[in-house]
């Protein structure tokens, strides 16, 4: 892997948003986790590859990993907002943003939001209405426990915030801005004017044709469908180790970036 060139805490919006920044270059790639992660639980394979590209930041989002809470739910909006605020905090004045699961939501909305600092966007299994997901989601949610977190998931937490109670906070908020998620009108895709790449798998949370339909919305959007579960085609923590999926695309992403 680049080494890791820095590592910080921005006061944005009333938090302090851990960062890490890799490698060199102008145009950086923003990477945004998905829920209940760190930068290491979705990212740790992906991201030696990436940086092979260039500068690459990755960020903990509000109550995740290293990154204090604040006294509100969490929404797609807001981690948007805070997003935009520490690349601007680190005076970067566009960069190329890439989401996995909620993260690819908070890509888009920082697009939506924030399109004078986007170059491109890449998102990987996110939605923008509750019928993108497969309906088993949101079932289970109401009842959901921290039993139910993958251990994974709750092993990188822990080994960076070793505090049981900020676990159950993160997880506590996590299920809720899913329980309450609310479709957000198609023109706000319509108004995405970032090139886009939508990826997904054929047996993801997300389903291929909601992919698909978001990757229509978005003017200069483009789609990819891979084999395997959620997850595993980057190397998430949380999914089966595929030994060779991860770099296929991080090939893509790369071609997609440099086009």
């Amino acid at each position: 892997m680049e080494k890791l060139k820095t590592t910080g805490h921005a006061p944005v919006n009333g938090i302090n948003m851990y960062y890490e920044i890799y490698g060199e270059g102008d145009l950086p790639l923003v990477l945004i986790h998905g829920g209940g992660s760190t930068i290491q639980s979705s990212f740790g394979v992906l991201l030696p590859m990436l940086c092979e590209r260039g500068k690459v930041i990755g960020v903990e989002l509000q109550a995740h990993g290293r990154t204090t809470d604040r006294d509100a739910p969490e929404t797609f909006e807001q981690d948007a907002d805070d997003v935009a605020a520490l690349i601007r905090f680190l005076n970067v004045p566009k960069a190329n943003v890439l989401g996995f699961s909620n993260g690819g939501s908070t890509a888009m909305q920082l697009a939506i939001r924030h399109s004078e600092i986007v170059n491109k966007i890449v998102v990987i299994a996110g939605a923008y209405q509750r019928e993108g997901f497969i309906p088993a989601l949101f079932e289970g949610m109401p009842h959901a426990t921290l039993s139910d977190m993958p251990k994974a998931l709750q092993d990188a937490f822990l080994a960076v915030t070793p505090d049981q109670n900020r676990l159950q906070t993160m997880f506590e908020k996590d299920v809720d801005r899913m329980i309450h998620f609310k479709d957000w009108p198609e023109q706000k895709l319509r108004s995405i004017n970032a090139p886009a790449l939508f990826i997904c798998s054929d047996q993801d949370v997300v389903t291929p044709a909601h992919t698909l339909k978001m990757s229509q919305l978005v003017p200069a959007g483009r789609l990819i469908v891979l084999p395997g579960v959620h997850g595993a085609y980057i190397g998430a923590a949380e999914a089966p180790r595929d030994a060779m999926l991860p770099s296929i695309t991080a090939g893509f992403i790369e071609n997609f970036l440099a086009g």
